[in-house]
């Protein structure tokens, strides 16, 4: 008699199951662009890793100047994010809203909202490649790309 096979989680299977026709599959995004309309780098020829981040960002707080050399992209779960770019590009994101990151670009996000926002991430590197690059203080302009989307005082 053959024994049942284990998965890979060493777990033997009760019982098969039934997709059932009320699973839903919706599509969120496909793209080979960034959200700035910009192209995807090709993929590199290295050993690939995927990192899956769910970042959190408090309200009333801003991200420092960074870039990502590799393609990601990512869901935002709650909250508002603002995604800024060094050379002026905005971005509103709000809850389920996918994003396709810009790769290599100068960036910020920014939270004007009063609720923590959360975004899932899902990054497409190669093994041991950074997923996130802080532009280094000495590199960043006096502030502003800070003030583009501030809003005047009354």
């Amino acid at each position: 008699m053959k024994k049942p096979r284990k998965h890979h989680n060493g777990v033997q299977p009760k019982k098969k199951l039934r997709i059932q026709d009320s699973v839903q599959s919706i599509q969120l995004v496909k793209s080979s662009e960034s959200w700035d309309g910009r192209p995807l780098p090709a993929y590199k020829t290295g050993r690939p890793e995927i990192t899956i981040l769910r970042i959190t960002i408090p309200s009333n707080h801003t991200l420092p100047m960074h870039k990502h050399p590799i393609i990601n992209a990512g869901v935002l779960l709650k909250g508002e994010l603002t995604v800024i770019t060094e050379s002026g590009g905005i971005l509103h994101l709000k809850p389920y809203d996918p994003i396709v990151e810009v790769v290599d670009t100068w960036h910020y996000g920014r939270n004007e909202g009063d609720e923590p926002a959360e975004i899932i991430v899902f990054y497409a590197g190669e093994k041991g490649e950074p997923v996130t690059i802080k532009k280094p203080e000495n590199e960043l302009p006096l502030n502003k790309e800070l003030k583009q989307t501030e809003k005047p005082a009354p």
